[in-house]
Parts: C-alpha cells; sequence; structure tokens
C-alpha cells in the first residue's frame, strides 16, 4: 500500500461537479467517474468523507432575488444535497464502495440522522461517509458544513476540489496572465477575498487550524498526489 501523507480527509464538491452539461440536474456517469477517482484514494487505506453542494439543483440566491424568505431557500439548498448525496452513494456502492450518507435534517428513510460518533465509527470501519443537509441551520454555506465535519471528525486536511487547479488571484478562464498561488496563509485568503472558501468557513479553519487544500478533481491525478504529499494545487495553512 502506498505511503501516504493524509490519513483521514473531507472533500468538499460544488454541486456542479454532478451537473449534466447544460449546468444542471445529475449526470450518472459524471457521479460514476467522481466514485472511481474517491474509491482510488480510498483503497489507498485513506478514510474519506464527503460534503457537496446543491447549485445543479437548487441556487438560493435565484429564490432570494424575487423575494423568498432566506430561510426558506436555504433549507431548500440543503434538501438538494441530499439528494446529490444519495447519487454518489449509489455510484460508490455500484464500484463496492460501502458508503452511508448522513444528514444533519433528519429524513431516517433515506439517510442517517447526523451523529459524529457513529461518523467516525464508520470510518473506522473503512465506508466512505457523504455528509448531506448541510449545518442543519439557514445562513451557512456548504463550505462551513464541510469545514464544520472536518473539524469534527479530526481530519487531516479539508480538499476542495474544483475545476481549477488551485487558487488565483484572478480567473484564470478569462486572464492568461493570472498567478496561481502555490500556498496561502488563512489571513492572506482572508485579506485577499479570494473566494476559496466563504469568510465562516476560513476562519473555522484557521481557528482548529486544518489546512485547506484546493485541487482540480477532474485532473486524473491530483486527487492521488494530494494524498501522497506531493506538490498540488494550493494549500491554505499557517
Amino acid at each position: 500500500m502506498a505511503e501516504v501523507k493524509y490519513h483521514r480527509v473531507v472533500i468538499k464538491l460544488s454541486g456542479e461537479a454532478l451537473a449534466e452539461d447544460e449546468g444542471s440536474g445529475i449526470d450518472p456517469m459524471r457521479a460514476a467517474n467522481i466514485a472511481k477517482r474517491v474509491s482510488d484514494i480510498h483503497n489507498m487505506g485513506v478514510d474519506v468523507s464527503m460534503v457537496i453542494g446543491a447549485g445543479n439543483l437548487w441556487r438560493g440566491r435565484e429564490g432570494l432575488k424575487w423575494g423568498m424568505d432566506r430561510a426558506t431557500a436555504d433549507y431548500m439548498g440543503m434538501l438538494a444535497t441530499v439528494m446529490n448525496a444519495l447519487a454518489l452513494m449509489d455510484a460508490l456502492e455500484r464500484i463496492g464502495v460501502a458508503t452511508r450518507v448522513q444528514s444533519a435534517i433528519e429524513m431516517r428513510a433515506v439517510a442517517e440522522p447526523y451523529i459524529r460518533r457513529r461518523a467516525i465509527r464508520h470510518l473506522e470501519k473503512d465506508r466512505v461517509v457523504i455528509f448531506g443537509g448541510g449545518t442543519g441551520n439557514p445562513f451557512f454555506s456548504t463550505d462551513t458544513a464541510a469545514a464544520l465535519r472536518a473539524a469534527e471528525i479530526g481530519a487531516d486536511v479539508l480538499i476542495k476540489a474544483t475545476k481549477v487547479d488551485g487558487v488565483y488571484d484572478c480567473d484564470p478562464n478569462q486572464n492568461h496572465g493570472a498567478k496561481k498561488f502555490d500556498h496561502l496563509t488563512y489571513i492572506e485568503a482572508l485579506n485577499l477575498r479570494l473566494e476559496v472558501m466563504d469568510s465562516t468557513a476560513l476562519t473555522l479553519c484557521m481557528e482548529n487550524k486544518l489546512p485547506i487544500l484546493v485541487l482540480n478533481l477532474w485532473d486524473d491525478e491530483a486527487l492521488i498526489k494530494a494524498i501522497q504529499g506531493e506538490k498540488v494545487g494550493t494549500i491554505v495553512c499557517d
């Protein structure tokens, strides 16, 4: 078995990672692709848990534009994350990876309620755990949910898996001269407003000395290299 640097990780995905070509819905092929990448590091002996957003199914800010109550919009988003979590669970179990979905909003017919000690026990039993339902409270993002769960289960790193290979000073898709950062401190990420994560999530990671690693999910080797401690993406830490 390959030597690894990180033994317990939380992977934060956007809902768009599951989206069909038009940017919405759930594409089973994309779910299968993500499951394969997660399986690769799981087979290295890493405890893997995941948090996924809901942008492919519901964007609360769209509701807010039409005067929707913020709490209602956020609860709708939290419910959508459970749908995404179930899609990922199915994809993982179809390739033989035992998986459990835990939801911060109780819906016992489809997911376990989130219980910290039970989540840790699942990881110890070599199961992947997907945390759905955000934090269970409105006004908090799934970035914050990922940071919270990572701190609670004692993760070694929070991996933000995106469609770019790290953090840049501006959008690299629109500016070819964009500068990539290999390393940032939490304070730099906050002060430069680089949108690594929202300020609540960043502050939570800073207070718990939890490193954040931003990498390209769709790079075939990025996750494996990151787990082995090779230089990849952008690391945010002290």
